[in-house]
C-alpha cells in the first residue's frame, strides 16, 4: 500500500484528518515520484541486458541447476521469470513500497518452486546475480533506493 493509502486508511480508521506529519510524507512521497519514474525506467529500458548478463552469473556459480542442462524449456521459465522479478521490482519502485512484491511476488512462490523441484537456493542465487547486474547501473545515490527492494525479495526465498 503506498504512503498516501496507508495514511488515509490509517486516518479513516481513527475519524480523523490526516496530520501534519502525513501530509509532510505525502509530500515527500510527490516529491520523490520523478526520481522513482527515473530508477524504474532504468531497470525497464536495459531489462534484456541486465538478465543476460544476470544469467550468465548465476550460470557460473550454479553450473549444476536444471537451467543450465540445455534444456530450453528450462532455460526460457529461468528467463522469464527474471523478466518478472524485474517487472515487480520497477512497480514496488514507482509505488515506493514492497506491496507489489509482497503480495504479487512471493506469496506462494517457495511453495510453486519446490513443487517445480526448483532448488530455492539456485532461485535465491539468481535473484542476487540480477541485483548485481541491476545495481551497476546506478550511481552511488541511487543504489540504497534500489537495493532494498532486492533484498525483500531474496529474504522472502531464503529457505
Amino acid at each position: 500500500m503506498s504512503i498516501i493509502t496507508k495514511s488515509i486508511v490509517q486516518a479513516d480508521r481513527e475519524a480523523r484528518y490526516l496530520s501534519a506529519g502525513e501530509l509532510s510524507a505525502i509530500r515527500e512521497f510527490y516529491e520523490g515520484g520523478a526520481s522513482r519514474l527515473s530508477l524504474a525506467t532504468t531497470l525497464i529500458e536495459n531489462e534484456q541486458k541486465i538478465i543476460e548478463k544476470a544469467s550468465l552469473k548465476f550460470w557460473e556459480r550454479r553450473p549444476d541447476t536444471p537451467s543450465n542442462s540445455g534444456n530450453r524449456t528450462y532455460r526460457a521459465s529461468c528467463l522469464r521469470d527474471q523478466s518478472w522479478y524485474i517487472r515487480l521490482i520497477t512497480y514496488s519502485i514507482v509505488v515506493g513500497d514492497i506491496e507489489p512484491l509482497a503480495e504479487i511476488g512471493t506469496v506462494g512462490v517457495k511453495e510453486m518452486y519446490e513443487s517445480l523441484e526448483i532448488p530455492l537456493p539456485n532461485l535465491v542465487t539468481a535473484i542476487r546475480c540480477l541485483k548485481e547486474v541491476s545495481l551497476e547501473l546506478f550511481s552511488s545515490k541511487d543504489i540504497p533506493k534500489v537495493a532494498p527492494y532486492f533484498d525483500y525479495l531474496i529474504q522472502s526465498l531464503i529457505p
